[in-house]
Formats: C-alpha cells, sequence, structure tokens
C-alpha cells in the first residue's frame, strides 16, 4: 500500500492531525512542517508516521501505539508524556525531551538541550550526542542512555530511573551517585544500544541512580 502524503504547506495542520486521529493502519508522510507546533501529537494506533523537516513544540506528544520519524530538528517537548511506540530523531532536540513520558522508545540522533527525560516516568531515551543541564531531573522510571556528554545536575532528585553516560558529566544533581554496572545493566544498555542502532561497548559507560537519601524526612537535616 502506497503512504499517504501530506503537505503541510497545502492542508492545515488540523487537518493533518485530525486524519492521523481516525487511521487504524498504514504509513503517512508529511512534508514542509516548516517548525509547526503538535505535528503528529496525540496518536494512537499502530501507525508510521515520517515527517520530512523541522518540528516546533510537542511534536508527536502524548504518542500511543504509533512509529513516527522525524527528519529533521524538534523543537521543545518532543514526545512529551509519551505512552508507547517509538519517536526517531535524525537531527537535534530542543529542551525537555521526552518529559514526563511513560513508556515508549524516543531516540535522538543528535544533542538534546536542556531537561531531557525530565520527571520520565517509564520511557526509554538514547541519545547519540550530549544532553544539557538538568536532564533527568525528577525522573521516577525508565533509561536514559547517553553516547555523549552530559551538562549540570543531571539527575536532581531523581527516584528509580536509570541512567547511563558514556562521556562526561558536568556535575551531578541531589542525590544522584554513580552505581556500579553489573551484568544485568550491561545486557539492560546493549538492548537499549542495539534498540536504536548502535553498537557501542558498554564498559565505557557509567550508570548513575538515585542514592535514595531524599526518599524520607530526617529531623536532624537543617534547613
Amino acid at each position: 500500500m502506497d503512504p499517504m502524503i501530506f503537505d503541510l504547506e497545502k492542508t492545515p495542520l488540523r487537518e493533518v492531525n485530525r486524519t492521523l486521529h481516525r487511521l487504524e493502519a498504514g504509513t503517512v508522510q508529511i512534508q514542509n512542517p516548516h517548525g509547526k507546533h503538535s505535528v503528529a501529537a496525540g496518536l494512537r494506533t499502530a501507525i508510521k508516521v515520517y515527517i520530512n523537516g523541522h518540528c516546533g513544540y510537542y511534536a508527536a506528544g502524548m504518542n500511543q501505539l504509533a512509529d513516527v520519524v522525524i527528519n529533521g530538528n524538534a523543537g521543545v517537548g518532543v514526545a512529551e508524556n509519551m505512552m508507547s511506540g517509538s519517536v526517531f530523531i535524525t537531527g537535534n532536540a530542543s529542551q525537555s525531551a521526552g518529559a514526563t513520558a511513560h513508556g515508549g522508545l524516543l531516540v535522538v540522533t543528535g544533542d538534546a538541550a536542556a531537561r531531557c527525560g525530565i520527571s520520565m516516568k517509564g520511557v526509554d531515551i538514547v541519545v547519540g550526542g550530549g544532553i544539557g543541564h538538568m536532564s533527568a531531573f525528577m525522573a521516577q522510571a525508565g533509561r536514559l542512555v547517553v553516547r555523549g556528554d552530559a551538562g549540570e545536575a543531571l539527575g536532581d532528585s531523581i527516584y528509580e530511573a536509570r541512567l547511563y553516560v558514556r562521556g562526561k558529566v558536568a556535575s551531578l544533581g541531589a542525590d544522584c551517585i554513580a552505581k556500579d554496572m553489573r551484568d544485568e545493566h550491561h545486557a539492560e544498555l546493549r538492548a537499549l544500544l542495539e534498540r536504536a542502532g548502535y553498537d557501542d561497548d558498554t564498559a565505557d559507560y557509567t550508570r548513575y541512580g538515585s542514592a535514595r537519601q531524599l526518599y524520607h524526612f530526617h529531623a536532624g537535616n537543617e534547613y
């Protein structure tokens, strides 16, 4: 079956998204997004969507089941609150990529800016380049893999998410510490990298996670 093709220079985005929401299956190509916001947001079925160009805010947000490829860069909040499916970005992502996402796989081939994975709740995120400051802030569950460097305050106030970084970390946030890489972590990381199309040596990575010192109030703490 030939893919459906939409040109956002000719068809309003609202009409395109409405059509995508009604599809049960198939492949769609979206041309000329030109930085429009909320492209392919709110998808709920296992369709494949290829966006050929740069997207604005909240591209592929609230995704369920769909596989979305953005052939370009993505603005703030790409794949925000994603539940399942996948979002693959061939370029860079702006702030808050994968914010609050509960599931699925987000891959950013380039760099991701500040607050990547903020308050992530079960999503898997693989970043081919580096990430900005305050990434994985209050990350509750899921895995974040960074093939490059990480900015300041990584994993601040982290809960039970697992972070894997190959490069340098500018600084760790409150209650985030380096942890041992056991066999199960190497296996987990290897599987995530393979899903994202990478074959790195997992021995090059450091795992970070919660020291679990902020879980409970301590009367002796001074404020």
